[in-house]
Parts: structure tokens; sequence; C-alpha cells
């Protein structure tokens, strides 16, 4: 049967529209910041207030604390290589550890504000991006070495909030506090360009598409479409309130930008060279991030509920209200 185009959209958007919660996972009382998938293991990783948190998605199996540390930011599994990372601030680095069990095998220098991480399976290098000077450290985790740093900074600007990889030797970095995305090419250490996003406000979250496209999300509603080869700006898409980490579906050609604050997830169909939202759907309050699994399609995301905020206070977590969620 064939449809008119305003028909298919509806199916589309009618699709999207059905996904919602679909598991909740009950995990310990804590703070949290960004959220990893390991496809290997089937697990979700957390950085928490107090270390590492996982959980096996298939199971249910909950680890509290497979790695002990304070003031952590991203976790995550470094593909083949058994090991696992997590950025922690009072340590001034990153933490290397065995991803089965949790043993530390070694705690590397990087900038002093290690926030975002992300591994590079093709040349097994894990980058660690800068919160507060702009440098990317690139390490090598078998060896346990630094191999490299590249500084983004300029001017006193250099907060790296997230990053993408095009799998061809370039890092995107969303940069907060300039207003633009940094391309850094990763054999030469430097940085090739700098995109800037007119009318973005403290971009957060990126991602890159298959069809070349960089989604950068903005802290005033709005995700920044933008061509990857060219720089082009392509258009603006509208989000909600309180963005930080973005995750994307290559399988499935989609884009997820959960808003904490409203407690909604974006979903953007990424199949053609401008994006477009789809569905907007309920999440949690809290859930700013996530991370998809490619097997299922579940974006697994950290949540909570919260009490009514006193005026100019932020909102204090329900006690024993902490959950992994599975969206889907």
């Amino acid at each position: 049967m064939r449809l008119t185009f305003l028909a298919a959209a509806a199916l589309i958007g009618t699709a999207a529209a059905a996904q919602s919660v679909v598991q909740r996972i009950a995990v310990p009382d804590g703070g949290w910041d960004y959220v990893s998938f390991d496809p290997t293991s089937h697990r979700v990783f957390v950085g928490r207030s107090d270390g590492v948190l996982t959980v096996d998605v298939t199971s249910g199996k909950v680890t509290p604390q497979l790695v002990a540390a304070t003031r952590t930011h991203a976790a995550l599994a470094l593909g083949d290589t058994g090991l696992g990372a997590v950025t922690s601030t009072a340590a001034g680095g990153v933490i290397l550890f065995d991803g089965a069990t949790g043993a530390v095998k070694a705690t590397l220098p990087t900038g002093p504000k290690p926030d975002a991480a992300l591994f590079d399976a093709r040349t097994k290098t894990l980058l660690v991006l800068d919160n507060k000077v702009g440098t990317v450290t690139m390490i090598d985790p078998v060896a346990a070495k630094v191999t490299g740093t590249v500084s983004t900074g300029t001017g006193g600007v250099g907060a790296l909030e997230s990053g993408a990889l095009d799998g061809r030797g370039h890092l995107f970095v969303t940069v907060e506090d300039g207003g633009e995305i940094a391309d850094i090419d990763l054999a030469a250490k430097t940085v090739a360009r700098r995109i800037k996003l007119a009318g973005c406000d403290e971009p957060g979250g990126l991602t890159l598409t298959k069809a070349g496209v960089l989604i950068a999300s903005c802290a005033n509603r709005v995700a920044k479409v933008v061509d990857a080869k060219t720089g082009a700006a392509l258009g603006d898409l509208a989000i909600g309130n309180g963005p930080d980490q973005a995750a994307y579906d290559p399988a499935r050609d989609r884009a997820y930008i959960p808003t904490g604050r409203d407690g909604m997830v974006t979903v953007i169909d990424t199949s053609a060279r401008m994006p477009r939202v789809i569905a907007t759907v309920p999440g949690q309050q809290g859930a700013r991030g996530g991370a998809v699994d490619p097997a299922t399609g579940t974006l697994w995301t950290i949540a909570a509920k919260y009490e009514p905020a006193a005026a100019g206070q932020r909102p204090k977590a329900v006690p024993g209200s902490v959950e992994v969620i599975g969206i889907k």
C-alpha cells in the first residue's frame, strides 16, 4: 500500500511514541553522572559519587561499587581489552581497572577536571576530556600510559563536555563555554577546525550519525544540527529542559536526548541528512543522559524521584528511589 508523506510520518511518530519505560532496576542512593553500555557483558556502567556502579540488564544483578572512587564522572568498558576506566576529579585523572573484578590497574594523570571519556576501538585509545582547561588526554590503556595531549582551549575557553568519533581519526567535542564544536585530528594531535554553534547556550551532549551529521544538545532547549564534513549549519531541533548526554543508536538510525529537568526524552530520526524529531516520550526527572544497547535498542539511563524543592534550592532525591531505567 502506498502511503502519503504525511501518513508515513504519522506512522513513524506513532511507533516512536509507543516507547516507554520497560524496565526499572533499583540501585543504592547517591549522585551520578555519565551512563555507558557495554554490549559484550550487557552491563550499564555509571560514574557515581562513590565509584563505579554496574547493572547487568539481562540478570538484573547490581554491583553498587565495582570500583571505589570519589567524584567520578564517566565510567566505561574499553572494548575487547578486558579493562574499564573511570574519570575522577578527586584523583585528577583516570582510573584503569579490570572490567570483571574491578581491581585497579593504574591511575593516570589527565587535565585537572577529567569529565567525559571515549574509547576509540580502532586504535584502542582511551580519550579523556577535561572540563576546565580544554585538554584531551590520549591513553594506551593496555600499556597504562599517556600517549599524547591535545589542547583545545583558547583565551580561557575550554570546558569540554562530550565527544563523538568518526572512525577515521577525528574526534568532535563540544566546548561548553565556547559555544562550539572542536574537530580534533588525533594523529596530528591538533584542532583541525572549530565549528561555531550560533544560538546554542552551553553545548553538551553530542552524537555523530551515519549520514555524517553532528547533533549537539544546548541548554536553551534546542539541538544544533551540523554537517560534520563542511561545518555547515543544517537546522535546529526542539528538545526539552536540562540536557546533558546524548545517545545514538546506529542500528536503528535514531538519536536520543534525555532532559533531566522535565523528565522527557526527545527521539530523533537520523536516517536523513536533516534529522527530525519524531517523538517526545516520558522518561523521568533527573535522567539527563543515557546509552543505547545496540542489540535491543533500549535506552538505559538513571534517575530518581524528587521531593518538592524549596525556593532557590535544588530538589532532593527521595530516599530509596534511585533506579536504572530502560526505555524502549
